[in-house]
């Protein structure tokens, strides 16, 4: 298996590409990797931090694509970015998934127009991985789509029920709608609408998510357009990072490091528990082929998971599974008009 990456996407690149790709070798002995960018610079960081470059092939490619940067200039502007390449080598099937921390405009942009949607799919949708408080969950769409219609959302949930079944293992997954109410005429038009079709659809549909408890669980998927899913996905970041902050205050002072000693073992489990880096990063689903978005941020560990993420899409054919979902959705559709 080879794995592509954009070695100077993200705000640690390319050390913490380079640290992701060296974790990712010593656990997963079956792929190789292929890093696009500055090959000279590329080669100096890894002799100064000691990583071998064994199983791993640089395509040089020095300009990189800035996040500011329009996601369309891609195609002129950047089409020899390391960006652009890493998904030119994988539309042309030298490797088989892609990981990397990148403009994500740029990279849903690219993922469109270079690489492809699979047929059938209106739009791709970004979906992380996020820690809930028994089990993690996926929440779809979180900003490639900020205006949706009803029957995308439908193939954002059947999209998302097949990730959780063959990647994160998760059996016949619970698949919920975001709505500011449980009750199905909750909501704009929209969402009533999709309701109705999600009711219909051959997954494990169990109703509208409220936003209090979207990380308590009620459903191993939750579905919402991008601009609402967005805004959930940086609410809960910017909570999170308040809660810690406010937690880390209570321990200061003689008593409060004392109290601190006796339930560190226990802090450090849910801090790991609800840890970006844990999970990787956010795949791109509906793409012809995997595209993992790592979190701009992402240290070396966090990019090992974006490459578990890839790795376990290939291995498990998720592709494969969305495309013949998305067939017997057509069949289903097409004989309803019939």
């Amino acid at each position: 298996m080879k794995i592509v990456l954009d070695a100077f996407g993200g705000d640690h690149a390319p050390l913490a590409v380079l640290e992701g790709v060296a974790l990712a070798r010593q656990e997963f002995t079956d792929i190789d990797f292929i890093l696009t960018g500055d090959e000279t610079q590329i080669k100096q960081v890894a002799a100064e931090h000691s990583i071998s470059l064994e199983k791993v092939e640089i395509v040089n490619a020095p300009l990189v694509m800035p996040v500011c940067a329009e996601p369309s200039a891609i195609r002129k502007e950047y089409k020899d970015s390391s960006l652009a390449v890493a998904l030119r080598i994988l539309a042309e099937g030298k490797a088989d998934a892609y990981v990397g921390a990148g403009s994500t405009g740029a990279i849903v942009f690219g993922a469109t127009f270079i690489v492809k949607r699979l047929k059938g799919v209106k739009r791709l949708a970004l979906a992380p991985v996020m820690p809930g408080d028994e089990a993690p969950f996926m929440l779809l769409d979180v900003g490639a789509n900020a205006d949706c219609r009803p029957e995308m959302l439908v193939q954002f949930g059947m999209m998302g029920a097949a990730y959780m079944d063959k990647v994160m293992g998760v059996k016949n997954p619970k698949i919920g709608l975001v709505n500011i109410g449980a009750e199905e005429s909750k909501g704009s038009m929209m969402y009533q609408e999709a309701h109705q079709l999600f009711k219909k659809a051959d997954f494990n549909f169990v109703g509208n998510v409220e936003p209090r408890y979207v990380l308590a669980n009620q459903a191993d998927v939750i579905v919402a357009d991008g601009f609402t899913g967005n805004v959930i996905l940086k609410l809960t970041e910017g909570v999170a990072k308040t809660f810690s902050k406010g937690i880390k205050g209570c321990f200061t002072g003689f008593t409060g490091k004392l109290g601190g000693l006796l339930v560190l073992k226990k802090f450090k489990a849910f801090k790991k528990k609800m840890d970006y880096t844990e999970h990787g990063g956010a795949v791109l689903l509906g793409c012809s082929k995997p595209v993992i978005k790592a979190h701009g941020s992402s240290n070396g560990k966090a990019f090992k998971n974006a490459i578990w993420q890839a790795y376990r899409c290939t291995k498990n054919d998720v592709i494969g599974q969305i495309a013949d979902s998305l067939a017997q959705m057509d069949t289903k559709n097409t004989e309803e008009v019939s």
